[in-house]
């Protein structure tokens, strides 16, 4: 990967932030209780509290905002978003959803019952946390070098087949289906192989269960498949995406990690088994099917957001960051889990 961290693209806004002393700081979290999450943003200086919907959005994101539809039912924002959506996973039904949990909690409740198991390499927390209040118990099947931190491996969050096998041996009457988070966001941003995730789909195709992805970081997962899988150095992000979920039968996303907003996600499905169940759970909990607790404005900025996202002169500068933080850390003495 290419040393440089020069950005692909210019910043024409910026927004003044307030450095503060140490003993400023000290104070402050000591008030908190050492729980960042009770810190007031305008006293931090480096967030890294989360990136989810934090980031800054494209002047394409912001002239689309312009152009929303705010009708209650059939804005021609909703089938921009749409279009987008199928040409990117190639499946017929988009649901949208204010943001990711959002998705889950539509979804599972539409296909989960009490005492189902859902098996998955690593489950966010969002994820466990709405299986869990349906009585769902969600089991993590990664591999064994996906929990260990030290260990170099080029796709540690790939689940482990034998382990689902025996799972869906001993309980498949219990399984509605099976997932898989690409990249693993709760094993530390791990991407997974699309050996695996083919592997992994045929296999639950054996015993008649669908796929659904947790596809928050897709983009993210298919420019590591490019650039550390044989066979796919000269393939198109684009195009391994699509490979991706041409595996999967449904997927949720929180579009506000690989869909570049500051807010949003939505169920994705292959065919029309769930969807009826699905768009009314929305219409209860979120929203009316085109709009699901989104504004027009943010189903616009969504759309381009999930095209400028593929970008591989991006997502190539977005990953040697990472990888230049943790060299400087290295370099410091200062520990910390390493992504690869």
């Amino acid at each position: 990967m290419p040393k440089t961290l020069i950005e692909p693209f210019r910043i024409k806004s910026v927004e003044p932030i307030r450095m503060t002393a140490r003993e400023e700081r000290v104070r402050l979290l000591e008030e908190a209780k050492l729980n960042v999450f009770k810190l007031r943003a305008e006293d931090v200086l480096i967030d890294w509290l989360t990136d989810s919907g934090t980031g800054a959005m494209s002047s394409r994101q912001w002239g689309a905002i312009m152009e929303g539809d705010e009708s209650y039912a059939g804005a021609r924002s909703f089938y921009r978003l749409e279009a987008t959506i199928r040409k990117i996973t190639g499946m017929l039904h988009v649901v949208p959803t204010h943001q990711g949990r959002a998705a889950e909690k539509v979804l599972f409740t539409a296909t989960c019952k009490s005492g189902d198991i859902v098996p998955n390499n690593c489950h966010f927390d969002t994820t466990r946390a709405n299986l869990e209040y349906l009585g769902v118990e969600a089991v993590d099947l990664v591999i064994p070098e996906g929990l260990q931190p030290s260990l170099v491996h080029p796709f540690k969050g790939d689940i482990d087949l034998a382990r689902a096998e025996a799972l869906l041996k001993s309980a498949g009457d219990r399984i509605p289906f099976g997932m898989l988070t690409v990249t693993n966001n709760t094993g530390g941003g791990q991407p997974v192989s699309m050996a695996n995730i083919r592997a992994y789909s045929k296999l639950l195709k054996q015993y008649g269960k669908p796929l659904v992805l947790d596809i928050c970081r897709f983009a993210e997962n298919a420019m590591f498949i490019k650039m550390r899988e044989p066979g796919y150095a000269n393939t198109p992000v684009a195009d391994i995406a699509a490979e991706m979920f041409s595996y999967a039968d449904g997927a949720t996303m929180s579009a506000k990690k690989d869909g570049m907003v500051n807010i949003g996600g939505f169920i994705v499905l292959r065919d029309d088994c769930w969807i009826d169940a699905i768009r009314n759970n929305l219409i209860m909990m979120e929203g009316f099917p085109t709009y699901g607790g989104l504004a027009g404005r943010d189903l616009e900025a969504l759309a381009v957001g999930l095209e400028e996202g593929l970008d591989e002169d991006y997502l190539r500068y977005r990953l040697r960051t990472a990888e230049y933080l943790g060299e400087k850390l290295d370099a410091a003495g200062v520990g910390y889990v390493k992504p690869t």
